[in-house]
């Protein structure tokens, strides 16, 4: 059965991005490659605000979150939690065997400023993790805010996710100061998943350099040594690099600040929309995402029956709550390439279903 997809992601794909990604296979370390490679530089660099390489990774994001503590971390990396996926960088780090520290706050609820100010200013640590938008429980933090503090700390490490959030709205690496920004390919891009992109600043190589132990898929001398060759240090996802060019010819069409636009514009409409059946917003007032919206279940519907009638009927699904969230809140994606007119179409589609929903036992 064919559905749409408006979960986090990965989320729908275009024909044209699919189509894109059927072109004939090139080798990797051909002269077509090369062009396709240093092709898609400049188009990546706009899209993350900065001057220094991006690299290009054939693997999901949580490779190179992975891979960047290896690159970085010497002596203890401070994690800041507030969903499912920044908690699992804490859990990461400790399974590869870092001195780590879990700068915890409640789920929903954005990282804070001065806590990290604090945590940092006891000279303990060299680098510091932090998920932008935290798609478990669609909270925002505040990343120019958080960046103030780190230029604070020249000699932290700053290591960004911002898999659903590059390219829905500005994120200025170099402007912020940011070491090592990471992004994937299936959430805000709308491309399927299976590429992953990290720019990384000079301060940031020359720790790597200084790091025992980097391995070698993800070691961020061996992706600029590359690099510098137009090439990647293994043999990656060509159909990806493709559909990848593609987008970005999509994005410099729409230009940034009106694809930046529409995501707000979206994101508002299915949060009104949601609002006025008595429905609230999970994350604390004003953090909410741009990308998808996760709204508490206040209304104590069936989220699962619901769910179950939209892809039955109405031939979509939206995301039920993630982990301990699950049917206590409901997750709305409107990243991508999604419209005034689809996001119209999927309200509709919302509010048929609703009205057939039970209430929850």
């Amino acid at each position: 059965m064919s559905y749409k997809l408006f979960i986090p992601g990965p989320i729908a794909v275009s024909e044209k991005t699919l189509r894109a990604m059927a072109q004939p296979m090139i080798g990797h370390r051909s002269t077509d490659f090369v062009a396709l490679y240093q092709g898609l530089q400049p188009g990546l660099q706009e899209l993350m605000y900065t001057q220094d390489p991006v690299y290009l990774s054939t693997s999901s994001a949580w490779g190179v979150m992975e891979g960047s503590l290896h690159n970085v971390v010497a002596k203890k990396v401070l994690n800041c939690m507030n969903g499912a996926f920044s908690d699992k960088w804490n859990d990461v780090a400790l399974r590869d065997g870092k001195q780590a520290t879990a700068l915890k706050f409640e789920w929903g609820q954005p990282i804070d400023p001065e806590a990290v100010r604090k945590e940092l200013a006891t000279g303990a640590y060299d680098a510091i993790t932090i998920i932008h938008n935290e798609t478990s429980c669609g909270c925002m933090s505040d990343l120019p805010a958080l960046m103030k503090v780190l230029r604070e700390f020249p000699d932290v490490i700053s290591i960004i996710d911002s898999v659903s959030s590059l390219s829905a709205m500005p994120i200025k690496k170099d402007e912020l100061g940011i070491d090592v920004l990471i992004s994937g390919s299936q959430k805000a891009l709308a491309m399927p998943p299976g590429l992953s992109f990290l720019s990384v600043s000079k301060r940031a190589l020359d720790r790597a350099a200084k790091v025992a132990n980097r391995g070698y898929y993800f070691d961020y001398l061996e992706f600029q040594k590359n690099h510098e060759a137009g090439m990647t240090p293994s043999t990656p996802v060509i159909p990806l690099f493709y559909a990848l060019k593609s987008k970005l010819e999509d994005i410099k069409a729409e230009g940034l600040e009106a694809r930046y636009a529409r995501h707000a514009r979206l994101n508002q409409a299915v949060r009104d929309f949601i609002f006025s059946k008595g429905f609230k917003l999970f994350p604390k007032e004003g953090y909410g995402s741009v990308t998808l919206n996760c709204f508490a279940n206040t209304v104590g519907i069936d989220v699962a029956a619901w769910n179950k009638i939209l892809k039955s009927k109405h031939k979509l699904v939206i995301d039920g709550g993630y982990g301990k969230l699950k049917g206590k809140t409901f997750r709305i994606s409107n990243m991508g390439d999604e419209t005034d007119e689809t996001i119209a179409a999927l309200i509709k589609s919302l509010d048929s279903a609703l009205a057939e929903t039970p209430k929850a036992a």
